[in-house]
């Protein structure tokens, strides 16, 4: 009797699956969300839910009626995408125009490809830069916080980010920024900007979330963050009337945003650890770059978009090791 049975890999599983990893991350945001609705009250959770389920219903309307294949959203990741694009997003954004974000993140950029693991760009962020140049009034038109019940008629007002460029454009120095809020408000999120980058204590009970859950590493974050961090301090300290210190690049816009939950993105993020050093390090200098010689205050979005395109050429010549190789001198 043949006693030999073959079988496709894996043969031993480690408890890991696409389910586990996607609830995990949306658990890990769960705080930056509890945030955002403290500030923004009803505007951000209208727009959280639209975003969450419009991004669901797409994914199985494409699935069911276009691809004619077995359903995924149970998988999370479609709701995961919606989480983001939301975090993404001004608390008072018309639904129209998240609907459209939804109907780019997965239909364009997720399941034109093929869906989950063949897309080359993150969904949410592709979404994102499609929706800051198509309507960009509404995508920069930032409620000021505490106002709860307030939506569509919510008072507005820049973004720190937007404050300071505008202010150093005009000619002014750094300490004659008016209205820039404490540090305090910046690791608290008291300020006005999108759902997710008012929260950076938030996300970063989040950041360890992730990493004690063995989610993400920590090469990517420490990267990206650590890049901007040297960058700013070399421009702060030549020039400190000119350019804002590093505390401010760090806890203001998307920047911990993204690089704790959106640069780590499995599918379009290097698969080695030395890949992944290489691929923050290059968010870390296109954000830079934009933020302070750029046209937007803001460069986080469109410096993973860049990266993102990259992974391949980053994973070709920095290879994860093989399993069972032996290194040879």
């Amino acid at each position: 009797m043949n006693k030999l049975t073959i079988s496709p890999s894996p043969h031993v599983h480690g408890g890991d699956s696409v389910k586990r990893n996607m609830y995990g991350v949306i658990i890990a945001l769960l705080p930056a969300w509890a945030t955002s609705l403290w500030f923004f009250g009803l505007g951000a959770l209208a727009v959280t839910l639209i975003s969450v389920a419009s991004c669901v219903l797409i994914e199985f309307l494409i699935q069911k009626f276009v691809m004619k294949v077995k359903t995924t959203i149970c998988d999370g990741s479609a709701a995961l995408t919606g989480l983001i694009l939301a975090f993404n997003m001004p608390s008072n954004l018309p639904w129209w125009i998240i609907v459209i974000g939804a109907l780019v993140a997965i239909g364009v950029a997720k399941m034109t490809f093929g869906g989950l693991g063949q897309n080359i760009a993150n969904p949410a962020i592709l979404a994102r830069v499609f929706l800051l140049i198509s309507f960009p009034q509404q995508m920069t038109s930032w409620p000021k916080p505490g106002q709860l019940t307030s939506y569509a008629d919510a008072a507005t007002g820049a973004t720190p980010l937007g404050l300071m460029k505008e202010a150093l454009r005009d000619g002014k120095s750094v300490s004659e920024v008016a209205d820039l809020p404490s540090t305090t408000d910046l690791l608290l999120g008291n300020m006005g900007g999108s759902l997710g980058e008012v929260a950076a204590i938030a996300l970063l009970i989040g950041f360890v979330i992730l990493l004690v859950r063995r989610i993400i590493t920590w090469h990517i974050p420490v990267a990206v963050l650590g890049t901007i961090a040297v960058l700013s301090a070399i421009f702060y300290l030549a020039d400190p009337s000119a350019y804002p210190s590093p505390l401010f690049h760090l806890l203001t816009g998307g920047a911990l945003l993204g690089a704790i939950f959106m640069a780590t993105d499995y599918v379009t993020s290097p698969m080695s650890h030395s890949g992944m050093l290489v691929y923050g390090f290059g968010i870390g200098l296109l954000t830079f770059i934009i933020r302070t010689f750029g046209a937007y205050p803001e460069g986080m979005s469109f410096a993973i978009l860049i990266m993102n395109m990259l992974t391949p050429l980053i994973n070709t010549y920095f290879k994860p090791k093989r399993f069972g190789e032996v290194a040879t001198k």
